[in-house]
């Protein structure tokens, strides 16, 4: 038995999110039917990371077993063969330990969020970023953004149906540029909990508009209460951009 480590590509929007779903298709799902057609074998898919529906990923690193006798580049252009037409694809393969894991070994993670700032609606980025029309203050957003960098509660940015241990998380970083028309937020932990960037990010749009004061960003995480929470961003303008693991540091 081979463990073969995949970097995968993919559009979330028209998957139900990155793990097998019961009412709607998954990347696992794709992937797995993928690599049973290639190797006759049933697989199970483990990943870094587990994206919402309509959520991305840039580089989303996972793992599989197989027992066939197969070069990981072979794999990699026969999964790819068998993916198309669904929007996913595999950059990159390589053989691991038997003892990394996709999930288990990842002591980073990195996300990306993009909010396009302008008044004419999206054409090309449609369903691949957030249309916010009223002018953004990116400046003021990454201001109110440092509040919560370090380790804290974030029990005011979790899902209600988050399924973690302890809302306690530290972030490494959470910067907030502008590039243009485009407003980037960066963000990168060892873990995430459930939601928790996109509400960050949803109330860090309410301060660069002037509906939130700066100061608002470090009383709602000091609240450590979900209706603190004044806005969700939607999945749409999410990406899983990087898995960070001991040996690649």
């Amino acid at each position: 038995m081979t463990r073969f480590a995949l970097t995968i590509e993919f559009d979330g929007g028209p998957f139900f999110g990155l793990q097998r779903q019961a009412d709607g298709p998954s990347v696992q799902q794709s992937v797995e039917e993928a690599a049973l057609a290639v190797t006759g074998e049933t697989v199970t898919l483990h990943s870094a990371g587990r994206t919402d529906s309509g959520v991305h990923a840039l580089a989303m690193r996972s793992h599989l077993d197989i027992a066939k006798n197969i070069e990981p580049f072979r794999l990699m252009e026969a999964l790819n063969a068998r993916l198309r037409p669904d929007p996913v694809a595999i950059t990159h393969c390589e053989v691991k330990p038997d003892d990394w894991h996709a999930r288990f070994s990842c002591i980073g993670r990195s996300y990306e969020y993009r909010i396009r700032n302008r008044r004419s609606p999206l054409t090309l980025e449609r369903g691949r970023a957030w249309h916010v029309a009223r002018p953004l203050d990116a400046e003021a957003m990454h201001e109110a953004a440092q509040a919560l960098v370090g380790q804290h509660d974030f029990t005011t940015f979790r899902s209600a149906h988050c399924q973690a241990a302890s809302p306690e998380k530290t972030l490494d970083r959470l910067d907030v540029t502008r590039e243009g028309d485009a407003v980037i937020v960066r963000a990168a932990a060892r873990s995430f909990l459930h939601h928790q960037v996109r509400s960050m990010v949803g109330c860090l749009a309410l301060v660069g508009q002037g509906t939130w004061r700066i100061e608002q960003m470090a009383e709602a995480l000091e609240a450590k209460d979900r209706s603190a929470l004044g806005l969700n961003a939607p999945p749409e303008g999410l990406y899983f951009v990087k898995a960070t693991y001991p040996e690649e540091e």
